[in-house]
């Protein structure tokens, strides 16, 4: 029988058929059931508890700012868009990422003002921004795509001579850099992902980095629902009252604990991804070389964090017959974003600045492989003997 107060620790590891070869898995380290039980057994379970408390500790010291856990990136990106825009503003953004990134500004009033990315990392085209600026600009929203780092030295130069905030959406980024920073320590604030999808997840999840002081009180009065609620549980008042317009934005303890877990392990997890993707790396660079696909680009200055590996095909055909032989094998690769200026919201919300040439190139010809804790190198070293057999038969065809 166990001692009271024993806590287990459980290595996990999902069973992966020899034949199916998912895109993304949770990589779980074994402590989010232990947590998840000492969270239960608390009592406490709702928002701002222990746990809550020990992950915030535990990331305000690591990007050096204050931070909130939020119940997504997307309530992080809501709450940035409540603490700098409003109706009429408008907000510079690639059109090549997710909806949130859009919708949180949207929500506002604001119109969102589509710019193209660049060729080499997918990320915003820092030379097209100030083309896009103009008297209502209020925000400039960079997209960390895949973990690697957008030129945030020449987008900061930039907002700071216009005097226009900045947003990081570094969903994708925890654990990734440029030049040695931590993204989402950049601008004004910075928004991060948890989701089961990322390489550190908590189920739903994410993180708002305030790194603007003048921004910090307002933030929390956002967080609980328009209230100093925030100030009344520290003792600073006496009672908490509505003050401002607010959602509620805090994940639950359960949440928290399940992140805590994950957060421990973070560079471990980082690394095993690291390692599939240079392996990766490696193993297609001759099909690169020939002419058969690109690489991705990691440019001087970003230390990226692994977390997409994908190819660009020469045309959607080639792209599309090398998925459809992934599939067969029983390994799933994706393509990506469907472009927010060509979509129907896009078309009725935003605008866009300058042509979309890379952007709907590269939503047509991209392909994302598998990558995940849960893979071994002989995974890897499968995935690419496909892609090069099925490559080579092209050749020949």
């Amino acid at each position: 029988m166990l001692k009271a107060g024993t806590v287990l620790i459980f290595r996990w590891r999902p069973i992966v058929s020899k034949r199916r070869i998912d895109l993304t898995k949770p990589d779980l380290t074994g402590r989010e059931i232990a947590y998840l039980q000492a969270c239960l057994g608390s009592m406490r379970i709702s928002g701002d508890g222990p746990f809550t408390a020990k992950c915030h500790d535990l990331l305000a010291r690591q990007y050096g700012r204050p931070v909130l856990l939020t119940h997504s990136c997307t309530a992080a990106l809501e709450m940035a868009a409540m603490l700098l825009v409003g109706p009429g503003d408008e907000v510079i953004l690639p059109s090549f990422t997710f909806v949130s990134t859009a919708n949180a500004f949207v929500l506002r009033g604001a119109t969102p003002v589509f710019v193209d990315i660049r060729q080499d990392t997918l990320n915003i085209d820092e030379r097209l921004l100030e083309a896009a600026i103009g008297p209502r600009t209020r925000a400039i929203v960079p997209v960390h795509y895949a973990g690697i780092g957008c030129d945030m030295d020449a987008i900061m130069r930039i907002a700071y001579r216009h005097d226009i905030a900045v947003v990081e959406d570094a969903a994708q980024g925890y654990l990734a850099k440029w030049r040695g920073k931590p993204l989402g320590s950049f601008g004004n604030c910075g928004a991060l992902s948890f989701h089961e999808t990322k390489n550190v997840v908590s189920g739903e999840g994410g993180l708002l980095i305030l790194n603007d002081p003048a921004l910090n009180r307002r933030a929390h009065i956002i967080r609980e629902k328009g209230t100093n609620r925030t100030e009344f549980l520290r003792g600073e008042v006496v009672k908490y009252e509505w003050l401002d317009i607010g959602s509620s934005f805090l994940p639950s303890d359960l949440v928290a604990a399940v992140l805590l877990a994950q957060l421990e392990e973070a560079e471990e997890i980082t690394d095993r991804r690291l390692a599939l993707w240079d392996h990766y790396h490696a193993l297609l660079s001759p099909l690169e070389e020939a002419g058969h696909l690109k690489r991705p680009t990691v440019p001087d200055g970003a230390q990226h964090n692994g977390h997409i590996y994908y190819i660009i095909f020469p045309t959607t055909g080639r792209r599309d017959e090398a998925r459809a032989r992934l599939r067969a094998a029983g390994i799933e690769a994706s393509t990506h974003y469907v472009p927010l200026h060509s979509a129907p919201a896009g078309l009725r919300f935003g605008r866009v600045s300058g042509s979309m040439e890379v952007t709907d190139r590269i939503a047509t010809t991209m392909l994302r492989l598998p990558l995940h804790g849960g893979l071994g190198k002989e995974d890897v070293e499968q995935v690419t003997h496909i892609l090069t057999d099925a490559l080579a038969s092209d050749d020949h065809a």
